[in-house]
């Protein structure tokens, strides 16, 4: 019975050096979470073991539990490297089955999809526009080279100043080449609906008509329409048109793109005293652009920027968490299973709920102690050489025993 239970440990120290050597194995490895050995006693069940308080039968390894706190965070300057801060899980399909894992290290494919390094894709919930997420479904996140479609502009806000102890023009007939014809002038860019950059450029001239002025609006050098009047109350506040917006007629262009149909947000134009100042200039069109990189934030949002300066949102990261984390089935390469005991996966967002942050151009280290598990080591070796000098006296009696004549 001595050399069974004396066994018993031999096999459990060499399975604890066995643990041991893989969390030192993988003290580098991101997103690695270290292993614990978990022991328990071998003691017979007979009544007579009870009542006879016979000692137990040995150790056998009961559970080799996994370590799920969280690990140092390292930049590394690279946008598609994330790293969780908190709890939760990367979502990734491999062909379609879920697997998850805490290794951000994340790279594109030929086909613009962000996955790691053996082709299973990072999940998102999908874009819905003005900011919000389809959470109730996943797919693929996906970088398109393709050109960003440009779009025409609609809008023009512009807020102004206009001087108001201003002196009508010298010169009565307008000339927008003629400084002497009108008092201000602004410009912006403006697209049509294939991209083309215009000059916009409205002129203020005030009128012999007090708090009056006329504005005039011209794209490339020509008047889109007939002058508009704006006139203020007298403590500098424009009250004609009322609603503030000057809407310019269709605006025919000569290089095949749809007519420029866009309007003037004038309403915060005011008339006080001082100098003519420009405090808002704005228009909602942009050019088509390439894609020249992305940006993930706190809460998973992914943005993909363009050349054009536009910044879109093609999804948001999905974290999944698990009622038991430690009941997760390792299946290698850092990445879990759902198995039945760690239950269904729970889906969620970054800063929501019990999920932590997202991190972008960072990784998460192992959290294996390295000084921790050198001195498991020893432990290790030194209870190996216990049971192992434990049958070496077992042997030597037993040899005394058969010796006796």
């Amino acid at each position: 019975m001595s050399f069974t239970t004396a066994l018993s440990g031999l096999n459990a120290a060499s399975d604890d050096l066995s643990v041991t050597a893989n969390n030192i194995a993988n003290a580098s490895t991101n997103g690695f979470k270290q292993s614990r050995s978990e022991f328990a006693e071998i003691f017979a069940t007979s009544s007579d073991s009870v009542s006879n308080n016979v000692s137990g039968s040995g150790v056998r390894l009961n559970n080799i539990a996994q370590q799920f706190n969280q690990g140092n965070v390292d930049f590394t300057g690279n946008n598609l490297d994330m790293a969780i801060t908190g709890q939760g899980f990367f979502t990734l399909s491999d062909n379609g089955a879920q697997v998850y894992t805490r290794a951000g290290q994340f790279s594109v494919d030929r086909d613009g999809y962000v996955g790691d390094t053996d082709g299973r894709r990072l999940q998102v919930y999908p874009p819905l526009g003005n900011g919000a997420f389809n959470t109730g479904g996943l797919g693929d996140l996906r970088l398109l080279t393709d050109q960003n479609s440009p779009e025409a502009t609609t809008d023009i806000t512009l807020g102004v100043n206009l001087q108001a102890d201003a002196e009508v023009p010298p010169n009565a007939t307008f000339d927008p080449t003629d400084p002497l014809s009108f008092n201000h002038t602004t410009s912006t860019t403006s697209y049509d609906s294939l991209g083309t950059a215009h000059t916009t450029s409205v002129f203020f001239v005030k009128t012999a008509v007090p708090n009056e002025w006329d504005a005039r609006i011209f794209v490339d050098g020509a008047e889109t329409g007939p002058l508009q009047k704006l006139t203020f109350d007298g403590v500098g506040r424009l009250t004609s048109p009322a609603s503030g917006i000057i809407t310019s007629p269709p605006f025919p262009l000569a290089n095949g793109a749809e007519d420029l149909n866009f309007s003037v947000d004038l309403q915060q134009t005011t008339q006080f005293g001082g100098t003519y100042g420009v405090n808002a200039l704005s228009q909602d069109g942009f050019a088509s652009g390439r894609l020249t990189g992305i940006e993930v934030d706190p809460t998973g949002v992914v943005f993909a920027r363009f050349t054009n300066g536009r910044s879109d949102e093609i999804g948001k990261v999905a974290l999944s968490s698990f009622a038991s984390v430690g009941n997760l089935g390792q299946i290698g390469d850092t990445n879990w299973v759902e198995t039945f005991s760690s239950g269904d996966a729970l889906r969620g967002e970054a800063g929501t709920a019990s999920f932590g942050l997202i991190q972008a151009g960072a990784l998460e280290a192992s959290n294996v102690d390295l000084t921790a598990q050198l001195v498991g080591m020893i432990n290790a070796q030194r209870n190996f050489q216990a049971n192992a000098q434990v049958i070496s006296t077992v042997d030597a009696i037993t040899q005394t025993i058969i010796n006796i004549r």
